[in-house]
């Protein structure tokens, strides 16, 4: 498969010669909370053929964006450091869209693991340090706050300091910036 490219001796053109095509970013999206099978990234990427999947999967592969770990049938992929070093993207650009969102449409896909990196930046305004489990309806994921910033990873923390509950409606507000995130939603861990 030929490659594209812009041909400009820019950084921002060769950036985008690798993660700039349709679902790049969104592939990345979905693993940046740690490694994911096949099936998962399918079902979690409403709209996306499985052919444009494989060609986007194998394509940021062969860029060194990503791993794939072949274990009989239980092959998952999973960011490399190139690839980690894309989540301060995602954050930039999930920080430039939350207020472009709006009203949710009826017809809108939404996964409760997409508010992720717009609520880790919510969370980094009330937590200096530590770990943060949160629950979006039955999505758990949990955040690891450093003084080098904020991570997201699938699942509750095997040790957690806080604890938040949200619904759907709830978790969506603060992501957009609707309503902000209370110090006192957070509570001790159990």
């Amino acid at each position: 498969m030929s490659r594209r490219s812009y041909d400009h001796y820019c950084a921002v053109s060769r950036a985008l010669d690798l993660v700039g095509d349709r679902w790049s970013l969104l592939v990345v999206r979905e693993l940046c909370s740690g490694p994911r099978r096949y099936s998962d990234l399918f079902a979690d990427l409403p709209g996306i053929s499985t052919d444009m999947l494989a060609t986007r999967l194998k394509g940021l592969e062969r860029d060194g964006v990503l791993t794939h770990h072949r274990n009989g049938m239980r092959s998952s992929y999973e960011l490399t450091e190139l690839g980690r070093g894309l989540r301060p993207v995602l954050d930039a650009l999930a920080g430039w869209g939350a207020p472009l969102l709006g009203q949710r449409n009826p017809t809108d896909a939404v996964r409760a693991h997409w508010l992720a990196l717009p609520l880790g930046r919510a969370l980094a305004e009330v937590v200096d340090a530590g770990t943060v489990t949160v629950h979006i309806g039955d999505t758990v994921l949990h955040y690891v706050r450093t003084t080098e910033g904020i991570t997201h990873h699938d699942g509750p923390a095997p040790a957690s300091d806080h604890e938040l509950r949200l619904d759907l409606a709830e978790a969506i507000d603060i992501a957009t910036g609707a309503q902000p995130l209370s110090p006192r939603a957070l509570s001790p861990a159990r």
